[in-house]
């Protein structure tokens, strides 16, 4: 087995370490180390279509959304706390003063403030998988978007893994199995994606090898456990085999003119431009922990350092899929566990608030350039159009061609399981 660390660390306010731990394990046949953690190959001739992909900035911690993109000018001091609002290119939509470069280019988001359905809880199992931790769920839990869509759509394009967590903050496959994990190619796991020497020649013939131990264990194999491993076994020696992923991962290869547009103070907004090459090398599903958003004190100066540099790697992000022309065929969607609360604290922070929070959305082909749902003059309570998180989640599914009043995956006892709730549709707003 080998374990690599996410990006993250320090601590949440209940004690939960923000670092995230993986352990991965490792396919070895003549030195070669690979996770088991990858999927079923994209299907033959998959490289010539045009695939649709979905890229989830995942704000750890809970970020404040009465402070981002939904400011309330009009509410007391104590509840508005210490930032204005500016315009945006969209007449009538006003955002964060923090947040100048997306408000230039607003025409290419939507804000949904009035996003409900979450649980105080920090973890990113809502956003992942549209579901709580907190209610009966199916024999092996339920899966992330990320694993549903390797599921249902295949492995990536050219051999890249179809699922991936940049910042080990994903979520399991749930009951569809090892083979749907997310890799995670952080840290030293870097090193399994290469030969290490070996040739192509060399590799086919373990690769034989190894399905001849395969059938062996398959014929004593009554259960059928042996089907879930063809899966990452395929999608192993693609990755290996194939440049791709390493060349996405390696931001030195990309265009500095390009990088520029990405830096801030610091590097760190560098990995939304990973985010963008990884979906252009063929992944479905990225998914990008970034900063630290559990500011029950300082949330001000907290996030008087943070939204700046947010602004410049979301702007950067959606500006780069438009030049390229993917804007369309990639979604983008933005958020955290929950928001905060509406009155600022004594120690100038904000609690925890999961009775509603703002979603930033960009791409997938939507209507954007407008503002969906509202909350009340203090920023409690969603008053106008609340939207269910499965809402959206619905909307997600639908950008990438997957209808979710149609398409059921059995769990481990057989039972068909729909990606959303009975009744969620994509948001009418955005399609």
């Amino acid at each position: 087995m080998l374990t690599i660390q996410g990006g993250q660390s320090g601590k949440y306010c209940d004690g939960l370490s923000r670092r995230s731990f993986l352990q991965i394990g490792s396919l070895a046949m003549g030195g070669i180390a690979l996770p088991q953690l990858l999927q079923a190959e994209a299907a033959a001739g998959a490289s010539a279509q045009r695939q649709k992909a979905i890229i989830m900035v995942y704000l750890p911690g809970g970020p404040s959304h009465t402070d981002m993109y939904d400011i309330k000018e009009d509410a007391p001091k104590e509840y508005r706390g210490d930032f204005s609002a500016i315009d945006t290119n969209v007449r009538g939509i006003r955002i964060c003063e923090h947040f100048p470069r997306v408000a230039r280019m607003f025409d290419k988001f939507v804000a949904i403030r009035s996003t409900v359905g979450q649980f105080e809880d920090h973890n990113p199992f809502d956003c992942m998988t549209g579901r709580t931790r907190q209610r009966p769920m199916p024999a092996g839990g339920w899966p992330s978007i990320g694993a549903v869509m390797g599921k249902l759509q295949g492995g990536g394009l050219h051999g890249t893994p179809a699922y991936i967590d940049l910042n080990g903050q994903a979520v399991g496959p749930g009951f569809l199995g090892t083979p749907y994990k997310a890799f995670a190619p952080s840290g030293e796991g870097r090193t399994d994606l290469s030969l290490n020497g070996i040739t192509v020649d060399r590799l086919e013939d373990r690769k034989g090898l190894l399905k001849s131990f395969d059938q062996m264990r398959r014929d004593v194999d009554n259960s059928r456990k042996m089907d879930g491993f063809d899966a990452f076994n395929q999608q192993a020696f693609g990755v290996m085999t194939s440049t791709r992923l390493l060349d996405a991962l390696d931001l030195k290869k990309e265009d500095p003119k390009v990088l520029e547009r990405y830096k801030t103070n610091g590097d760190v907004v560098q990995s939304f431009c990973t985010a963008r090459r990884l979906v252009e090398a063929g992944a479905r599903f990225v998914s990008l922990a970034w900063g630290g958003w559990d500011t029950h004190g300082n949330n001000f100066g907290q996030l008087k350092n943070q939204l700046p540099q947010l602004d410049t790697g979301l702007s950067a992000l959606v500006g780069d899929l438009a030049d390229r022309s993917m804007l369309n065929d990639v979604t983008v969607v933005v958020w955290g566990e929950f928001g905060r609360t509406p009155r600022v604290n004594a120690g100038a922070g904000r609690d925890h608030w999961p009775r509603v929070m703002g979603t930033l959305m960009a791409g997938g082909g939507m209507k954007t350039g407008q503002v969906v749902g509202a909350t009340d003059r203090e920023g409690g309570e969603a008053n106008d159009r609340p939207v269910h998180i499965q809402e959206i989640f619905a909307t997600m599914y639908r950008n990438i061609g997957i209808n979710v009043n149609t398409v059921a995956i059995p769990d481990l006892n057989g039972r068909p399981q729909f990606l959303v709730d009975g009744g969620r549709q994509p948001l009418a707003e955005l399609v």
